[in-house]
């Protein structure tokens, strides 16, 4: 049966240095890219809504126009009516066929009066969606301008990068198949924990590069010894001396 190899303390930590230098390789590039695919994420949601609002209120409108016109029609209908009612008056015979056509031509023209009411009130509402309108296709053209500069920004940043991203990515992909396990899971933990992404870091001028705390004498040389993974106390980042920062380029 085949032995597994037991690897040092050393050569983990020469391993988990080598996927930190990596993995800071690639926060580089999402950094020099900064908050842009948000920002072209966010545009594109907000240009998606815009033209969904924009849409909304031309059908709203189109159903206002035809409201507008059904009432149109009734005045027109009741015109034509008033019209046959008034020749009809002129050839009564008695008072109650004249009330009766009173009471028609009355009913039309109040037809026709709230028809009228209606139509002002339908404009005005159009009045109001045509403002709304013209404000949500200005904010759409501001916004389609936008979107098109942060792409091309993003576009060319992701021209000039591409290729020594996917370079880093694979690297890192690499680096981590060849981290203890234990060790790896610590490593993503910490990164989260941090803006930087800095989990492993050498001590600088005695001091944690990560955190900048103070190092103790005894604690430097327990990690220039690398006989064990030795964390910071303060911020809890794995420390290894300047040595070994130097001596690891992925």
């Amino acid at each position: 049966m085949a032995s597994v190899k037991e690897y040092s303390v050393e050569e983990k930590l020469s391993s988990l240095l080598n996927l930190q230098k990596i993995d800071s390789k690639l926060d580089e590039i999402r950094i020099l890219k900064g908050e842009l695919p948000i920002e072209v994420s966010d545009l594109e949601d907000e240009i998606t809504g815009l033209n969904a609002r924009v849409t909304r209120i031309e059908e709203e409108v189109n159903g206002i126009n035809e409201f507008i016109e059904q009432k149109k029609e009734i005045i027109r209908t009741s015109k034509e009516m008033i019209e046959k009612y008034e020749k009809q008056s002129d050839n009564v015979k008695n008072n109650r066929e004249y009330e009766a056509i009173n009471k028609e031509i009355e009913s039309q023209t109040l037809e026709m009066q709230l028809a009228e009411k209606n139509i002002k009130d339908a404009s005005e509402d159009i009045s109001d969606r045509a403002r709304a309108l013209e404000t949500a296709r200005k904010n759409l053209s501001t916004k389609d301008v936008n979107l098109k500069h942060k792409k091309g920004e993003l576009e060319k940043i992701i021209a000039e990068t591409e290729k020594e991203e996917n370079e880093f990515r694979t690297l890192s992909d690499g680096a981590r198949a060849k981290v203890d396990a234990r060790l790896l899971v610590s490593y993503e933990r910490i990164r989260k924990n941090y803006v930087n992404g800095l989990s492993v870091v050498p001590i600088v001028r005695d001091a944690c590069g990560g955190c900048f705390n103070a190092i103790p004498p005894q604690r430097q040389s327990e990690v220039r010894q690398r006989k064990k993974i030795i964390v910071c106390e303060n911020c809890g980042r794995i420390l290894v001396d300047d040595e070994l920062d130097a001596s690891v380029n992925p």
